[in-house]
């Protein structure tokens, strides 16, 4: 049995992949701009901005995707507007149903205006602490370095001093086509030499090349969407799957795809929801969990997302358990929080939803 919008929104959720920049509120990209004299918005509605954000997004392009982030980005160099942007944000997640959340953000990208690396990182931190402040849920910063950029080694080094004060790991992201993992492997080895965690954005923009090389190369333990990892499965016309090396060694040793169905379509990795490959991936076993990207360029909550994903593919409240504790799993929290989140958050509420759902099926039987 599918599920309603009201106990999805309800059961407790868990993502992974969110970037700060792409999940700020309209009104505060407004309220910003203004108060830094910022004139390049199309729109100071925020209804209108909210539909300009999402129209931009939408042109099936990963580098036109990306364009809409010039605005968000320009209302962010101060150490107050980052530490709001952040505050809010994990109040939105907070309210949304979300648990735990890793949220992303490149600091080489908010220093415009003076700010340091690490006073951008603290304002992060600090905004996710301030917002999180008596909601229950448990939010880590992953530190991004832009792949066509030099700075990697930096940021991996960033990432590795604020360990201890909110973030929880290190990523790569941007254009994926001409600037492969690999360029970053420095960085990389810092990372897995200091015993700390970190994901790559890959299988996005570019194909299978990609993800193998985040692998094997560089060692990634999560895929940043990883949606293309589907050129390598063979479903037959007999409904047969046949699965590659490379598809094989992702199911077998468990690598979390961090998946984004909606900008996917939206940037062009997926021809449509329906023809979107987590299903197939779901239902084959791999490590799927479901996120939301950009919360403001694809006009989406992780709740729509799972909505979504029930209309098209009748996904009910046990497949979205099972979804939510791959997350959870997945997730770079030491493990004695990522259990305790797992004993006294999740599992509870879905039991508890589950039997309200059966009442209410007897109830109308």
């Amino acid at each position: 049995m599918t599920i309603e919008l009201g106990i999805i929104q309800r059961a407790p959720k868990v993502l992974l992949h969110d970037h700060l920049d792409g999940g700020l509120r309209p009104g505060t990209v407004i309220e910003l701009a203004s108060e830094i004299g910022y004139r390049e918005l199309p729109t100071t509605d925020p209804d209108e901005l909210s539909g300009w954000f999402t129209l931009g997004a939408d042109r099936k392009s990963l580098e036109l995707y990306l364009e809409g982030f010039r605005h968000t980005v320009a209302v962010m160099q101060t150490r107050d507007a980052v530490e709001r942007v952040a505050a809010e944000c994990a109040e939105d997640l907070a309210a949304d149903g979300i648990v735990y959340a890793e949220v992303r953000m490149a600091p080489e990208l908010l220093t415009d205006d003076g700010l340091s690396l690490d006073e951008a990182v603290t304002a992060m931190t600090d905004g996710f602490c301030r917002g999180s402040e008596g909601r229950p849920i448990t939010i880590g910063l992953i530190v991004t370095a832009m792949r066509q950029a030099a700075k990697s080694v930096e940021i991996a080094e960033l990432a590795v001093r604020h360990r201890d004060a909110g973030v929880v790991g290190f990523d790569i992201a941007g254009p994926e086509a001409g600037y492969p993992p690999t360029r970053h492997l420095d960085a990389f080895n810092l990372i897995a030499h200091e015993n700390f965690h970190f994901t790559i954005h890959a299988g996005e923009g570019f194909g299978l090349p990609s993800i193998w090389e985040a692998l094997q190369w560089c060692g990634a333990e999560r895929l940043g969407h990883g949606v293309r990892i589907v050129d390598d499965i063979t479903v037959r016309p007999d409904g047969r799957v046949a699965l590659g090396r490379l598809a094989s060694y992702v199911r077998d040793t468990r690598v979390p795809l961090e998946m984004c169905p909606t900008s996917n379509v939206h940037t062009g990795a997926a021809a449509s929801i329906e023809e979107h490959p987590i299903d197939l991936l779901r239902r084959l076993r791999f490590r799927v969990t479901v996120n939301t990207d950009n919360r403001l360029m694809s006009g989406i909550t992780l709740s729509s997302e799972f909505a979504t994903l029930a209309r098209a593919f009748g996904i009910g409240l046990d497949d979205m358990e099972w979804l939510t504790l791959n997350a959870m799993k997945s997730a770079f929290w030491p493990f004695d929080g990522r259990l305790r989140i797992i004993n006294e958050q999740i599992k509870p509420a879905y039991a508890s939803l589950r039997a309200a759902q059966a009442a209410a099926e007897l109830a109308t039987a």
